[in-house]
């Protein structure tokens, strides 16, 4: 087992019950349903689960990198690094290994733009908007505390130096009452707390929320001219 059957054995969310299985076997017409490719690959990057065989999260994440679209191999990797010990550099130390396999140089790209901290795949694809966008790239999860260290609130992503953030909202923060509820005062506290929040949904398209955030920045940027005045 590889690819998105290894990260989804090892814990990983938001793998897709829909796209084929992947499988490192030498077989040019698979069934329906399994997608097979040949590679090398070496005993110390392959584990048994559950009695199968399954590449390892460093191999595993290589793979993604290599055989995904920037975006989506990222958000992928994502999911598998908040699941396990994965860390990025030896993932990196890995396709030195490979460096003449197809892929690895986009894989490079991917590696560069992983972070653990995305909890979703909408989470992970608005990271890599910013950054496209010349943004700074931000740090996710980001803890905000009140005036007597009392915890307030854990944002998505965002800048503290700035307090500037974003937050996706799946739909849940609309139908769910008590959710709904929570947010209301939560959001207050951060406005208290001199924090401007960029409230993401599905709805929300990249020139649109972009173009939020940057009346965002330009709202602080004046806030703190005017202090400094």
């Amino acid at each position: 087992m590889a690819g998105n059957c290894a990260a989804a054995l090892q814990g990983a969310k938001w793998v897709d019950d829909r796209a084929s299985a992947e499988l490192l076997y030498d077989y040019r017409r698979p069934p329906s349903g399994i997608s097979t490719w040949s590679d090398l690959v070496a005993e110390d990057e392959m584990t048994l689960i559950a009695g199968t065989t399954v590449t390892r999260p460093a191999r595993t994440a290589l793979d993604l990198a290599c055989r995904y679209p920037v975006v989506k191999a990222v958000a992928a990797i994502d999911a598998l690094a908040r699941a396990t010990d994965l860390e990025v550099l030896k993932v990196e130390l890995l396709g030195e290994r490979y460096r003449g396999r197809r892929g690895i140089r986009r894989a490079r790209l991917a590696l560069s733009l992983v972070d653990s901290g995305a909890e979703s795949p909408r989470e992970s694809w608005l990271r890599l908007l910013l950054i496209d966008a010349g943004h700074p790239r931000p740090r996710t999860q980001v803890p905000v505390y009140g005036q007597y260290g009392e915890p307030v609130a854990m944002l998505d992503m965002g800048w503290e130096d700035v307090k500037v953030a974003l937050e996706h909202e799946g739909d849940h923060h609309r139908t769910d009452r008590r959710q709904f509820n929570r947010d209301i005062a939560r959001y207050e506290a951060l406005a208290d707390l001199d924090w401007i929040v960029v409230r993401v949904t599905a709805e929300d398209t990249r020139g649109g929320i972009l173009a939020r955030l940057a009346s965002a920045w330009a709202r602080r940027t004046c806030t703190q001219r005017g202090r400094s005045a």
